[in-house]
């Protein structure tokens, strides 16, 4: 049985050629034993028709606020209170835009804005609008605020060119609904698998201070790990987020403990205390090799002559961990690379007494830090590899944590 059987999914269609694809979604989901109803805007109704929609669901489609006929006078209330979760298929620039800025003003963003459970946004549009700055920061707005972005595909465009912009075909939208529905079931087995752990998780970069004003970092945004801290408290899961400087707001959650670190050395003391009664301790951070030997007090002048520190390494977390770990704990490590990437990994993965490594390169777009995407190899203790497609971080953090409930 499917994990959307009898689950009640709204569907928002923005205007877009996308729109087409929307009926072979409402049959899969349909098919899939899911009720399902719809809310378009005026402009997706000249790509697909209400009849067509309405035949295929059952159900009246909801495209005007002040329509005559709506069962309800406040009908947006009514769908949000009915869903159990929202695809936005296909989702243009100009909703994304309102639905990140908090802009309600027709029939589907007004819905979209009382809804408060999952949202799926699968976005559809040219290649450039997509890669737009305002459209980027858009999506990541929404991301933060934990909307699941099913992300657009590179392939042929209406408008005659190949590129990214494409929206997702429906299968898969149907299959990653299918994965959070079967990951966030509270009598599920990927719950009862992880409700009596503890799990520790660091992210983000470190700051290594020169003085009052200046330090040493790298470009880290803690993505990665904060999506694994997100995955793991929706399976039932007690984590404690050991965080470097990032910007990315943290939801609150009753199950996620943030402490809040700046240094190499206060990451490593946070870490290592934490990860004494923990299962599992994942070290995504990116941690500063090298530190100051010494902090100058106040802001240094600036002088004529050239500057020159006096670096010294930091304790390697990582392999601390690898030494004092149990038999039972589970240590997983990451490891950015830019050449011999599995070489490299393979190494750091035996060298630190990991029970296995994710690798991720920065030859690979879309992969790295400060983007919402990665695209990953995880080699595990025995050398078996499993390479995975370029995934929005949350997707890499489900195909993480999977892999975490085989050891156990």
């Amino acid at each position: 049985m499917s994990s959307i059987d009898k689950k009640k999914i709204l569907i928002g269609i923005s205007g877009g050629i996308a729109a087409y694809k929307v009926p072979l979604l409402i049959r899969l989901l349909i098919k899939k034993g899911a009720e399902v109803k719809v809310v378009a805007t005026s402009n997706a109704l000249e790509f697909v028709t209400p009849l067509t929609l309405q035949t295929l669901c059952g159900n009246k489609v909801y495209k005007d606020m002040f329509g005559e006929w709506e069962e309800s006078t406040t009908e947006h209330i009514a769908l949000a209170d009915w869903g159990d979760c929202m695809i936005v298929a296909p989702a243009s620039a100009d909703v994304i835009g309102k639905y990140a800025n908090g802009i309600a003003d027709n029939a589907l963003t007004t819905t979209l804005s009382a809804f408060n459970k999952p949202v799926f946004l699968c976005p559809a549009m040219n290649s450039t609008m997509y890669f737009n700055k305002a459209v980027q920061r858009n999506l990541n707005l929404l991301r933060q605020d934990g909307v699941r972005i099913i992300d657009s595909e590179e392939g042929f465009l209406a408008c005659g060119t190949s590129g990214k912009g494409r929206m997702e075909e429906p299968e898969i939208i149907v299959q990653r609904v299918e994965e959070f529905f079967s990951y966030n079931q509270t009598d599920s087995d990927n719950n009862l698998d992880f409700s009596a752990k503890k799990v520790t998780i660091t992210a983000g970069p470190t700051r290594e201070r020169i003085d009052d004003v200046r330090f040493i970092s790298n470009n880290s945004s803690g993505r990665m790990g904060i999506a694994l801290a997100e995955e793991f408290t929706s399976r039932g899961v007690y984590v404690d987020l050991v965080l470097g400087p990032v910007s990315i707001q943290i939801p609150n959650n009753k199950n996620l403990n943030v402490i809040n670190v700046e240094s190499a050395s206060e990451m490593y003391a946070e870490t290592l205390q934490s990860a004494k009664d923990s299962s599992v301790v994942v070290c995504a951070a990116a941690v500063a090799d090298y530190t100051p030997r010494e902090k100058y007090d106040g802001k240094m002048k600036k002088k004529e002559d050239n500057l020159h520190l006096d670096l010294v390494p930091t304790k390697d977390i990582l392999k601390e961990l690898g030494i004092r770990k149990s038999a039972s704990q589970i240590l997983v490590g990451f490891a950015l690379e830019t050449d011999n990437e599995l070489e490299n990994a393979k190494l750091k993965l035996k060298k630190k007494n990991l029970d296995f490594i994710v690798l991720n390169s920065l030859k690979d777009k879309g992969a790295g830090f400060e983007v919402s995407t990665n695209k990953v190899t995880i080699i595990d203790k025995s050398n078996k590899v499993r390479e995975f497609p370029l995934k929005d971080k949350r997707e890499v953090a489900k195909d993480i944590v999977n892999l975490i409930k085989e050891f156990f």
